[in-house]
């Protein structure tokens, strides 16, 4: 398709992808105001800070609910629309389900940018959705000189089989079934920093759809799962360690990096989300010395569409990672949830 203007989308957002979020800091304020939901049949709301909510609506099936948009991550609008929706599927994923349908979210000027280069950012959502066989049944547009685009998700799972991110338990072992380090891979791109071929590679991980890996995940038994986004892998840990009760313990010499990425941190492509993550998770992270900066700052960096973070007992772990190889060649044992103080973190 021929686009309307040769148009760097990133120059036209302040923050890029996932990064763009609100500080987990700041939101956990925010929603600690709201009143509780009370409703026998949500089995899963924001209390845990999970990838989405749960409805039981027989004994047979419940829905799973999510919606995820974000400013342009890279400048190729169609690639742009496919992280966005493979970003927005594995919200569902995470949580042991199928997706069923989703609508579009639309934030776009017009007027400033053609109709071109939407139409491509929504050929790039549904090729992914397609490709997740689920159908875009509409959407929402609104007028606006920062694009943003994403999608609101509908899915379906068995009351039973819900794979909660508070259920995991002191001895689990945890996997990750992606690289890391798409935050600085898109910063360095925005700011000039990174080659055409680091930004192929990072742009194949995002929309790579988690729904694989999810698939042998459950089939597993996964105790615990939740995908890794804009509050960095050691967010979200925090997060799953923290809901279940657990402290967690992080081998940083495990964790997968998207080729490329670490050299970009150490040259100074951080993102401002990462940044906030890493000031947000200070009081709750050990470092041990010998971790260098750089690793550090990976291990916070601000994901968008990253792989499942997965929480096996040990009496599967073997299983699991056999699973996960054949469904997620990149996946890795990275380390392993331990008695201690909820949402404490280890990184030795």
């Amino acid at each position: 398709m021929a686009l309307d203007s040769p148009v760097r989308l990133t120059d036209l957002s302040h923050g890029a992808g996932c990064a763009c979020k609100i500080g987990p800091g700041q939101l956990r304020d925010v929603l600690a105001q709201l009143p509780a939901q009370v409703d026998p049949a949500l089995l899963v709301g924001s209390e845990t800070c999970d990838d989405a909510g749960v409805y039981r609506i027989s004994e047979e099936m419940a829905l799973v609910q999510t919606v995820d948009f974000f400013t342009p991550i890279v400048d190729d609008p169609r690639d742009f629309g496919r992280i966005a929706a493979a970003n927005a599927l594995s919200d569902v994923y995470a949580m042991g389900a199928q997706p069923l349908t989703a609508l579009n979210l639309v934030a776009y000027s017009v007027d400033s940018l053609g109709p071109g280069i939407l139409a491509a950012i929504l050929e790039g959502g549904a090729e992914v959705a397609a490709e997740a066989g689920v159908p875009i049944v509409g959407g929402h547009s609104i007028d606006d000189p920062e694009p943003k685009y994403g999608m609101a998700v509908t899915g379906v799972v068995h009351p039973r089989q819900v794979v909660r991110n508070s259920t995991g338990k002191p001895g689990d072992v945890l996997f990750l079934t992606k690289p890391i380090g798409g935050g600085a891979v898109t910063t360095a791109a925005k700011r000039g920093m990174a080659d055409d071929e680091i930004v192929r590679r990072c742009t194949r991980v995002m929309t790579t759809l988690n729904a694989a890996a999810a698939q042998a995940a459950t089939a597993v038994g996964a105790s615990a799962m939740t995908d890794v986004t804009g509050f960095g892998l050691l967010g979200h840990l925090h997060e799953l360690a923290h809901a279940g009760g657990s402290a967690a313990r992080v081998e940083a010499d495990a964790v997968p990096a998207i080729e490329g990425a670490l050299e970009l941190l150490a040259a100074g492509a951080l993102a401002g989300g990462s940044r906030r993550n890493r000031e947000w998770l200070e009081p709750q992270v050990n470092f041990a010395a010998p971790v260098p900066e750089h690793v550090r700052a990976l291990l916070c960096d601000a994901m968008t569409s990253g792989g499942l973070l997965v929480a096996t007992p040990p009496a599967r772990a073997a299983e699991m990672e056999r699973a996960l190889a054949d469904a997620a060649p990149q996946s890795a044992r990275i380390g392993t949830l331990q008695k201690g103080p909820a949402g404490r973190i280890a990184v030795v």
